[in-house]
This record gives C-alpha cells, structure tokens and sequence, in this order.
C-alpha cells in the first residue's frame, strides 16, 4: 500500500499556492486563452454547420462514419479527462508515484485516442471520402480537425518554449 505522507518533491505546488496561484496572472492568462479558444471553435462549428449539407454528390456522414468507432474515441477521451483528474487528486496530496501513474495512464489513453483518430482518417480517405470530394468532407477534414489540430500542436510548442526557458535555460543560469 502506498504511502499517505506527502512527498517533499511536490514543495513548488504548495508554494504557489501561497503565492497567489488561484489568483495568479498565468492561471488568468490560460483563462483568456481558453476563452479565445471556445469563440474560435464556435467559428469552426458555425462554418462546419453551413458546410455540413453540401455533399455534392459525395457521401453523407450516415454512409461514412462509424458511429460504434467515434463513440469508443469519445470514451477514450472522456476517460483520459478523469484519470488526469485522479493525478492531480494525488498531486494534491503529495503522491508523486501514484501522479505520475495516472499521468503515465492518460498519456497512454491519449496515444489510444490519436491512433484511432489516425486510422478513422486512414479509412475515410481509403473509400475516397477525401476533403476535395464535398463541402461537408472538407469542413470535416480541414476546417475543423487539421486546425484543431495546428492550435493545439502550436499550442503545445508554446508551452514548450515556457518550460524550456523558464525551467531549463533559467534553471542553469541561477
């Protein structure tokens, strides 16, 4: 069984804490972002919405999607988002092994997700459903889940960049 006691590795979490963290500029600045981000994908659904009915000849969702599929990486995703909670649970608690176990869990389920995504992709352009058929195949190959996609990525290469220069560069130079 695993110990309650927390552990002195997880000091930095406290301190934040005691500095502001709830209130701090960055926890507001990710606000903003996600609040940026929730209006640019209103934009991507009210054009996949417009986009949605011109087949033009192509296939309809109902002849190309599997549902059972889409559900099972909807699950999948939906999962990873609990087991993230349950690291952060034991963060909280100072649990660095049983942290970095869900954390090694979600990553896992995100890969899963990922594969099947690549595969769903791999299939609708194997029967020819390809952004350049219809409208509605390329609001739902371009507009919506290559820019997600970029957003996130790009966003990942920012965040990145923060951690590579505030806890690696600056780590060396103090």
């Amino acid at each position: 069984m695993a110990s309650t006691t927390p552990d002195p590795t997880f000091h930095l979490v406290e301190e934040d804490d005691h500095h502001g963290g709830g209130g701090s500029p960055t926890i507001l600045g990710f606000w903003i972002y996600l609040m940026s981000d929730a209006l640019i994908f209103a934009a991507l659904f009210a054009t996949f919405g417009v986009l949605s009915t011109s087949y033009a000849g192509g296939p309809t969702p109902r002849e190309i999607f599997e549902l059972p599929l889409v559900a099972l990486n909807t699950a999948i995703l939906l999962i990873s988002s609990i087991t993230y909670g349950f690291a952060m649970l034991a963060m909280e608690r100072g649990r660095v092994r049983i942290t970095q176990l869900w954390l090694l869990v979600t990553g896992l389920l995100g890969a899963s997700f990922v594969g099947v995504e690549l595969y769903e992709f791999g299939a609708l352009i194997a029967e020819g459903a390809t952004p350049q058929r219809s409208g509605f195949l390329s609001g739902f190959f371009n507009k919506r889940r290559l820019l997600c996609l970029s957003m996130f990525w790009h966003f990942l290469d920012v965040v990145w960049i923060g951690v590579f220069t505030f806890v690696y560069l600056l780590g060396m130079l103090r």
